[in-house]
């Protein structure tokens, strides 16, 4: 049976679908599916060919290519997120609620409303979830995001001048480390290597595990080697290029290439200059 990615939802989330009866999809078709949240809009990735992917676990069921009328409906769902958004937003003034609402979600088949916000603690929205319910009449999902998830659904384009990764291509958003920015040398300004959501950039993570590797074929730095030109303490790496900065028993600074080391005298222990 045909599998397919889809990506559906103000979240942008992912998800393998079975399809009906064996029927073939083209990539960037429109379609209504049927998830664990209900009946959606989605749009069609790619298809999952090789046997590998064929074995990731469903989803959902891709029911039916977007019909004109599906279409309308969706538009119609769509226009009225605004006025749906102001409606939660006054309630949550009237409750005095310690929240910011940051999106409302009507799913296509009208099976629920889910609430995106942020809070600093718990909230207590059973009175707000009873309110609109009645003013919305379907099933109200209340959903609590950090700043990360905050920037996945109201983010566009990142510094890169690309659409941001994480309302693209990115499935999760693992953490990003300080020490993956230092490795990669980049700078250590916060305002240069943050994304729109103000933590570090989830690039930042897309070359860490080659530096890692490309580092484990240079000596740890504060090691003493052996050159061609004599004994030397590493002092830093250029691991893109495989050079080390060394200082020489005269105490020049050179930069020299890792084939010129011709072995490594005392290898420091790690953690003390090599991170």
């Amino acid at each position: 049976m045909p599998k397919y990615m889809i990506r559906y939802g103000s979240m942008r989330l992912l998800g393998v679908m079975t399809t009906r009866g064996g029927a073939r999809y083209a990539r960037g078709s429109d379609v209504i599916a049927r998830t664990n949240r209900g009946l959606e809009a989605g749009r069609v990735l790619c298809d999952l060919d090789n046997e590998t992917e064929r074995d990731k676990p469903s989803h959902g069921q891709i029911l039916r290519e977007m019909t004109a009328d599906d279409a309308n409906e969706l538009a119609h769902i769509q226009a009225s997120a605004k006025d749906e958004f102001l409606i939660c937003v006054r309630h949550v003034k009237d409750l005095r609620l310690d929240m910011q609402l940051v999106e409302v979600e009507h799913l296509f088949g009208g099976e629920r409303v889910i609430i995106y916000y942020l809070a600093e603690g718990r909230v207590d929205f059973r009175e707000l979830v009873k309110r609109l319910a009645s003013e919305f009449q379907t099933r109200i999902e209340m959903r609590q995001i950090g700043v990360r998830d905050e920037a996945k659904l109201l983010a566009d384009f990142g510094d890169c001048g690309k659409s941001v990764c994480c309302n693209t291509h990115l499935s999760e958003m693992p953490p990003v480390s300080m020490k993956m920015a230092k490795l990669q040398k980049a700078t250590l300004d916060p305002t240069k290597i943050s994304g729109r959501c103000g933590r570090l950039k989830c690039c930042l993570r897309y070359e860490y595990g080659a530096y890692q590797e490309m580092r484990k074929d240079l000596p740890p730095i504060g090691s003493e080697v052996t050159t061609r030109n004599g004994k030397a303490r590493v002092l830093s790496h250029e691991i893109l290029a495989q050079q080390v900065f060394v200082e020489m028993e005269d105490a020049r600074r050179l930069m020299i290439d890792g084939s010129e080391i011709l072995s490594v005298i005392k290898r420091v222990t790690k953690g003390k200059g090599n991170e």
